[in-house]
């Protein structure tokens, strides 16, 4: 699994951040997505799917 981020789309609602968040953090200035991994384990899929799907802005991208 590969997880990619579009910072310029993302509205810090940190929707991300509670479904999946060994994989997102947020910037303290503005709340803007922050990627901790990249290419997380095998156990977190679902959870990163799932942060891609609640993502208001659609500002994440998982490739499998």
């Amino acid at each position: 699994m590969k997880v990619s981020i579009d910072q310029s789309k993302c509205v810090a609602a940190g929707s991300c951040v509670a479904a999946a968040a060994a994989v997102f953090d947020q910037r303290d200035e503005d709340g803007i997505v922050v990627l901790l991994n990249a290419s997380p384990p095998a156990d977190l899929a679902d959870d990163v799917r799932q942060a891609a799907a609640v993502c208001p802005a659609m500002a994440i991208t998982v490739e499998d």
